[in-house]
């Protein structure tokens, strides 16, 4: 009994190509891909944006982040860059990771990454090994998966999507009922 029923669940050679090129994804797998995407890039973003602003996880601090960006980057002024840097990746962080205001903060970490690239990274290569030249193999990788949440959203395991529905109830049940009038009702008017 119990080979009759694999039997007739198994799947050809055909079918396992079929389902492993497929292009067509679910709705779930899609959400729970974007989940895991913002969680991943919340934890890199909130640990590099805190080290930037708080010192936090053993970073620089501030103002070493300041004279970092005024001398190494050339960036002026330092200060401003710095606290730039560090509010878009500390605040865009924390926003993927509530999955708030998501597409905004995935074009803002991909604009840092890209400035990261620019000031920073493009002169080592991508081949370059950390921690004295650190090449440009990370931007890359973060700036790409911040413009995936850019372009597809957060997907519905979100405060995104929560807010959505919310506006989505409200512009439904506000809407006036279609009654239909004659052309006499509305020229009495």
């Amino acid at each position: 009994m119990a080979t009759a029923l694999l039997q007739r669940h198994r799947r050809s050679g055909r079918e396992w190509l079929a389902l492993a090129v497929s292009s067509h994804t679910a709705a779930l797998p899609t959400d729970l891909a974007l989940l895991a995407a913002r969680v991943g890039l919340a934890w890199i973003f909130i640990w590099y944006g805190a080290g930037k602003l708080f010192g936090g996880f053993n970073g620089p601090g501030f103002h070493q982040t300041a004279l970092y960006f005024s001398n190494t980057a050339h960036l002026h002024p330092g200060g401003l860059f710095a606290a730039l840097g560090g509010v878009i990746e500390f605040g865009g962080g924390i926003a993927l990771a509530l999955g708030f205001a998501s597409r905004l903060a995935g074009l803002a970490l991909f604009g840092d990454m890209v400035m990261a690239m620019i000031t920073v990274t493009w002169a080592s290569g991508i081949g370059s090994s950390p921690p004295s030249h650190p090449g440009y193999q990370l931007n890359i990788a973060l700036a790409v998966l911040a413009l995936v949440v850019a372009f597809l959203g957060a997907g519905r395991f979100s405060v995104d999507a929560l807010i959505e529905r919310q506006l989505t109830a409200m512009g439904t049940s506000r809407a006036e009922p279609t009654t239909s009038r004659s052309p006499s009702d509305l020229a009495n008017r």
